[in-house]
């Protein structure tokens, strides 16, 4: 599972003149399943999202973690963040897992991230979706779930 990882002051999702996810402070999270995705990497990965410490504490440094203060989680499947750009001009995105296997392991991570206490709003799986932010920072992650 790859994750790019934005601090917010603010995300929305919307799905033709609906907003389906609307957060003001916290993380939006762009995610992708991958075919070789399992429960153990989904579970890394929401417990990894939920501990990072990427918001700053009263010296400044990035040493808190989103619900430290208060924050939120937007959490949007995208499978071309696994897109693979190293050969050609096109991506490919083979890595990607199908369409029915990244519903069931996004879901997955989204009920585990709640599991652990996160405050989390999603996006429309599987839908065309505009997605809108103000980016705090600008601080932005590629969070990778261990290969293997």
């Amino acid at each position: 599972m790859i994750a790019v990882v934005q601090r917010v002051l603010s995300a929305s999702v919307t799905v033709g003149d609906s907003v389906v996810g609307e957060i003001e402070r916290g993380m939006l999270v762009l995610v992708a399943a991958q075919v070789n995705d399992t429960k153990p990497k989904i579970d890394w990965m929401a417990n990894r999202l939920h501990g990072l410490r990427i918001f700053e504490d009263f010296e400044g440094k990035m040493n808190l973690a989103c619900e430290e203060v208060n924050g939120k989680f937007l959490v949007v499947s995208n499978f071309t963040v696994a897109g693979d750009t190293k050969a050609g001009r096109r991506p490919s995105f083979t890595d990607a897992a199908p369409f029915e296997q990244g519903r069931e392991l996004f879901d997955s991570l989204v009920a585990e991230m709640r599991r652990l206490g996160a405050d989390v709003q999603t996006g429309a799986y599987g839908e065309e979706m505009t997605v809108s932010l103000v980016n705090d920072g600008p601080i932005t992650l590629i969070v990778e779930s261990p290969r293997g």
